[in-house]
């Protein structure tokens, strides 16, 4: 999972971006890049890290032009190379740069016929270069020295015909303009704004969540439909265009239950409504199941995702909801971490427990999913550990039974906990008395609202192992398992984990030797 930034402005834009990216630092933190444009040049800046660390003053600085876009990052492929920060540039035509939210599921294929029938050299095994590529190319095949609304809007069809998956795009086409598209189902948010400068003239933001327009002071427009692309020019003129012949709105719900911050609205969907409405829902179903004379006597959210949730959840339960675990905001979220050993080290570096709150009670600890399950028993033996008589666990969505092929880097599927196992075998894996999953209709339920009656679908595949785009097989799925499990991603980067009284040692300076 990414975010992505562009800026199409009347006055310097390094500042902007750099806050927009702040705002969008949960979507990634593994690499950070921006690139503006001024005088028909390109300044650029990426490197891994959080943004405070990749952007100095002297990379601000450096960073000139009224137009530019920047990217967020974790690695969708386990590698964590700084060659693959985004946004990543081509030359030819006119010098594009590119930032990409999402995942190509025939990024192979697409590799092979860009380089055999193209002619084209990809640097890097992302396939947001792939995309790029695709892009660039397809644009070039116009052969126009001014580039119109009309040649953008073609060139996004014959990516959407050739590229499948998932993708929300910024690209920046040097003294040409900006571009934003998103893919024929949606599955990624992307979503533009505008506002009236001093002089009157307008400023136009894409993103990939509302909340980097509003803090910037900007006004949301909307969000860009499922296939339809939108073109800012260098005069700052604005075109939009449908450019999908079958589109319909298929976004990944995995946005609304862990990803969005719960103050963005994606879709026209509060993030936040969402969320009470699967801690209510949630609620429903425990009364359902272990009935109204459970003995629960106090709901602890895990931070930070399910709070909204947890909050909602007690109040249908009628028990007191309370903050019982502090966490260290320094601690990247371990979801987005790779390796078995980092995670479980940085968990009980993340939360320490307020022992008031767990002392001789029955405790309901509630998370906004389970995937690998690791975290959650580390945290449940926590709360025993500080007093709790009863450790209960609530997830407010379903079980993770599948892994994920649109720009989620979860794990393989061998290593999500709920793949081929019971509830119950669940529960004494990871040490609760109790456990309780969420229904995948009552989420999706959660998540509608009559409101924005377009939205009724969703991309569950996750949870149901159905795949929108078509287009995984058996053999995709195979393949994917031999590049997501942990051992892949260690051989990957070049270090293997030595556990030697529980440190974990790199050894890549000696990975030629082995």
């Amino acid at each position: 999972m990414c975010g992505v930034v562009g800026i199409a402005g009347k006055s310097p834009v390094n500042q902007m971006l750099f806050d927009a990216l702040t705002m969008l630092q949960h979507r990634g933190q593994d690499a950070a890049g921006i690139v503006t444009c001024h005088n028909g040049r390109l300044f650029l800046r990426k490197d891994n890290g959080m943004v405070r660390d990749v952007f100095h003053t002297r990379h601000m600085r450096a960073l000139l032009g009224n137009y530019g876009i920047g990217h967020v990052r974790y690695p969708t492929a386990g590698s964590s190379s700084s060659a693959e920060a985004q946004p990543f540039y081509v030359n030819s035509p006119y010098g594009i740069t590119l930032a990409h939210n999402g995942n190509l599921t025939n990024a192979h294929e697409i590799h092979e016929d860009l380089f055999k029938t193209d002619l084209r050299h990809m640097n890097t095994d992302s396939d947001s270069e792939v995309l790029l590529n695709v892009f660039a190319h397809e644009l070039q095949k116009r052969a126009s020295l001014e580039p119109t609304s009309d040649d953008i809007f073609h060139t996004v069809k014959r990516v959407h015909e050739r590229c499948k998956g998932a993708y929300g795009v910024v690209a920046m086409i040097t003294g040409h303009g900006i571009v934003g598209f998103r893919d024929p189902n949606g599955i990624r948010p992307l979503i533009y704004g505008s506002r009236l400068t001093e002089n009157g003239d307008k400023e136009y933001i894409i993103a990939s969540e509302s909340v980097a327009i509003t803090a910037l002071g900007f006004k949301v427009e909307r969000d860009i439909e499922p296939g339809e692309a939108i073109f800012i020019n260098d005069k700052g003129e604005f075109f939009a265009q449908q450019c999908a012949e079958d589109s319909r709105y298929r976004p990944c719900i995995f946005e609304y239950v862990y990803f969005a911050r719960p103050d963005a609205t994606i879709d026209g969907i509060s993030v936040y409504k969402a969320r009470l409405k699967m801690g209510e829902t949630l609620a429903n179903k425990i009364l359902r199941d272990w009935g109204h004379d459970h003995d629960i006597d106090v709901v602890i959210p895990i931070p930070d995702t399910s709070r909204t949730s947890a909050l909602e959840l007690a109040n249908i339960l009628g028990v007191k909801f309370r903050e019982g675990f502090m966490k260290n905001r320094y601690i990247g979220r371990t979801f987005i971490m790779p390796g078995q050993q980092q995670r479980k080290k940085s968990v009980r570096q993340k939360l320490n427990p307020v022992e008031l709150e767990f002392k001789g009670k029955n405790v309901l600890l509630v998370d906004d999913s389970i995937v690998r399950g690791t975290t959650c028993n580390e945290i449940i033996q926590m709360a025993r550990d500080a007093g709790a008589e009863k450790v209960y666990f609530a997830s407010a969505a379903p079980m993770v039974k599948y892994p994920n092929v649109y720009g989620i880097d979860m794990p393989a599927k061998a290593e999500l906990i709920a793949s081929g196992r019971s509830v119950e075998e669940i529960r004494d894996i990871i040490g609760a008395d109790r456990l309780i999953f969420q229904d995948l209709d009552d989420l999706k339920n959660a998540v509608r609202t009559t409101k924005v009656p377009t939205v009724q679908e969703f991309d569950c595949s996750v949870f149901d192992g159905v795949y929108v785009t078509g287009d995984i097989d058996t053999s995709y799925l195979d393949n994917l398992e031999k590049k997501r499990s942990d051992t892949a991603k260690k051989k990957k980067d070049g270090y293997i984990d030595v556990n030697i009284d529980a440190a974990s040692v790199d050894l890549s300076g000696i990975k030629e030797e082995l």
